[in-house]
């Protein structure tokens, strides 16, 4: 067994693992989350995605011993109200059906939007090309982030220290 603190959602947390800090697997199960979806577990789905500096990642694919150095946003600390745009977005446009890609491609839906405040199509295509979704809601998420570019707010990752509902109060 191993020991890591790691900073997730802008708070310190201890981690226990049992496996070897240099495989992947800085995911929901050992972050003790459930909106981190695991999926395929090779990296190709998509629906692990968390922010690592605010960068996208797949966190099954990521070292433990990688993650420790930075922080590591999740879809809970994305907005701890569900208030950020693209959430708000999602619902609006009625994206999900089964819903488990669905934390994943917020993730990165935020992430373009952070970088890219109006994205036109191939930017959304770009973004979110290594998602998977199976039940094929792919116009609804591409109308939601849409939806959240119009919003006029710029939604961005999770400031350093603080979750997003934290910057939006500033």
């Amino acid at each position: 067994m191993a020991e890591f603190i790691l900073k997730i959602n802008g708070a310190p947390r201890t981690v226990n693992v049992a496996q070897d800090p240099e495989q992947g697997g800085v995911g929901g199960d050992t972050l003790g989350l459930t909106g981190t979806k695991y999926g395929c577990g090779i990296s190709l789905c998509g629906a692990c995605t968390v922010h690592l500096d605010g960068v996208p990642i797949r966190s099954c694919q990521t070292k433990i011993a990688d993650a420790t150095a930075g922080s590591i946003t999740t879809i809970e600390g994305l907005s701890g109200n569900r208030a950020h745009p693209i959430q708000k977005a999602w619902v609006a446009e009625d994206v999900p059906q089964c819903g488990y890609c669905q934390s994943g491609m917020i993730m990165s839906a935020a992430a373009l939007l952070a970088k890219n405040p109006k994205p036109e199509d191939k930017d959304i295509d770009t973004a979110l090309g290594g998602h998977i979704c199976r039940c094929g809601t792919y116009q609804r998420i591409r109308q939601a982030i849409h939806r959240a570019a119009r919003s006029g707010t710029r939604p961005g990752t999770t400031p350093p220290g603080g979750t997003q509902n934290d910057r939006n109060d500033r």
